[in-house]
């Protein structure tokens, strides 16, 4: 029941709104349509796993021998909370933005929503290639008709490295599909086996598609040019919900169905992350455009993430589930003001700012706020995401490089303060320029959205015993698959 809805309205809501033409109510319904899925996302949380309220298994495809089948467990629940409340916070953030067409724009963000938490839940691989294309081609046409002066070459390339990453992950999703007996189902792809050099195969085309996604170095060159000329809404979606496909693809269809290869090429692949991370956190440090000074920080982030994932640890893995959602939290915290100094201001040159913190101290305190936690302080909720991946990086068994990966990895925290606190000074303190001169505050729907985020920050920073409670089970489950498999 739970997972029909969660798809269900956004869908219908998309649909509908493509009918209606005044700007105030699609700007309603939107934010209506989010509520009621994060109702639901919320009622969702607190079942059981297992339960029958969060399974749905329906035939489907009987040809292919493919099944509705989707499911809600303890990183589904994780991950569709993240989509269900991100949306809701977005539309509110940005309901001061004007959109030509504004009734197409909510139609396709609401579709995009459903495409999102179909890929959360999806438990059949043809299912869940059928959402996370329904899941970017509204993102594509947001891009090319909301977008920048330079959206039309920006989105072509973003087209591309999309297309080529989904081409490479049904390649691999067809080829498994046949020696998982003809069968799409998740369990059936558990049990597959094969040879070295075909395992390795489909690993790196798995691999490939969801680290396009992440973005991972060097397949990250689309990310900074789309977040500059995306809608800022939609930079939104992608920075702080869609980029988790592609870490929720390696868990979920990689890491127990391939995990020889995820074993043989831990040592390659995390060394990749972390020369990403700092390359990403130098370059950021570089940046007097907000927008791509954030865009850079994320990859960092991402970066992270995948380190603590190939080390194969249990603290590890549950802090990346858990740091997904803290991310995408934090990150959306940074683009709302991103886009409130922007249409206060005009510009997104932190050259051009200053002295933000004289005329708006709301700004100032909830900036700083969200900052500190996108650089993981204690009481922050990424303080405890953060310390559990370096704990389960230090105490990785599979690799003989873990002090190394442990305090290479390290060395970003200390860019990421340098870069995040050079942009404080920049932005909110000194004097005020000729821009900044004369404002006021942020308005009352951006102060609204920006104190949840700061409630959310602070919640989980203080007490993270819900996400940990519901993402322990299932980090034992796939940890003994990836054991018993490379055992056999």
């Amino acid at each position: 029941m739970v997972p029909v809805l969660l798809l269900l309205i956004p869908l219908f809501s998309g649909l509908a709104l493509f009918a209606v033409k005044n700007e105030n109510s699609v700007k309603t319904l939107a934010l209506l349509s989010s509520i009621v899925t994060l109702a639901v996302a919320l009622y969702g949380m607190t079942c059981a796993n297992g339960s029958e309220y969060l399974i749905v298994n329906k035939e489907w495809l009987p040809a292919l021998n493919s099944r509705f089948h989707m499911e809600i467990d303890g990183m589904g629940k994780v991950l569709t909370l993240l989509t269900a409340l991100s949306f809701p916070i977005v539309f509110a953030a940005t309901s001061g933005n004007r959109y030509e067409d504004s009734n197409r724009f909510y139609a396709l963000m609401l579709l995009t929503q459903a495409g999102l938490m179909g890929v959360f839940m999806a438990m059949d691989a043809l299912l869940f290639y059928f959402f996370w294309e329904l899941a970017l081609i509204p993102v594509y046409f947001l891009c090319s008709h909301w977008g920048g002066e330079r959206r039309i070459q920006v989105t072509f390339k973003f087209f591309v490295y999309t297309f080529v990453g989904s081409l490479l992950m049904l390649t691999a999703l067809i080829y498994l599909y046949f020696h998982a007996g003809q069968n799409f189902d998740i369990k059936a792809f558990y049990n597959i086996k094969l040879t070295s050099s075909k395992d390795a195969l489909m690993f790196w085309l798995m691999f490939v598609a969801f680290a396009i996604k992440m973005p991972l170095v060097p397949f990250h060159t689309w990310q900074p040019d789309t977040y500059e000329q995306s809608p800022t809404a939609v930079t939104m979606i992608l920075s702080g919900v869609m980029v988790k496909m592609g870490v929720f693809g390696v868990i979920r269809w990689v890491a127990p169905v391939l995990p020889i290869s995820f074993y043989q090429y831990g040592d390659t692949i995390t060394w990749m992350a972390i020369i990403g991370m700092i390359y990403a956190s130098l370059v950021a440090m570089q940046q007097d455009d907000l927008k791509r000074l954030v865009a850079y920080s994320s990859i960092a982030h991402i970066g992270l993430m995948v380190v603590a994932l190939f080390a194969t640890t249990k603290s590890g893995m549950q802090g990346v589930m858990i740091q997904m959602f803290n991310h995408g939290i934090n990150i959306i915290g940074m683009w709302i003001v991103v886009n409130a100094i922007e249409q206060k201001f005009g510009t997104r040159k932190m050259s051009q700012l200053g002295g933000i913190a004289q005329k708006a101290p709301g700004l100032a305190i909830l900036l700083v706020i969200v900052a500190f936690a996108n650089i993981a302080l204690p009481l922050t909720n990424a303080f405890i995401g953060e310390f559990m991946m370096f704990n389960g990086v230090f105490a990785s068994t599979v690799t003989s490089f873990n002090v190394a990966f442990t305090v290479c990895a390290a060395l970003t925290i200390i860019l990421a303060a340098v870069y995040t606190l050079k942009m404080l000074q920049k932005v909110l303190f000194g004097e005020t320029s000729a821009v900044t001169a004369q404002t006021t505050d942020i308005s009352f729907s951006v102060k609204v959205s920006l104190v949840i985020i700061v409630g959310a920050i602070l919640l989980f920073g203080v007490y993270p015993k819900p996400m940990l409670g519901v993402t322990n089970e299932l980090v034992d489950v796939l940890l003994s698959k990836m054991t018993l498999t490379m055992g056999k």
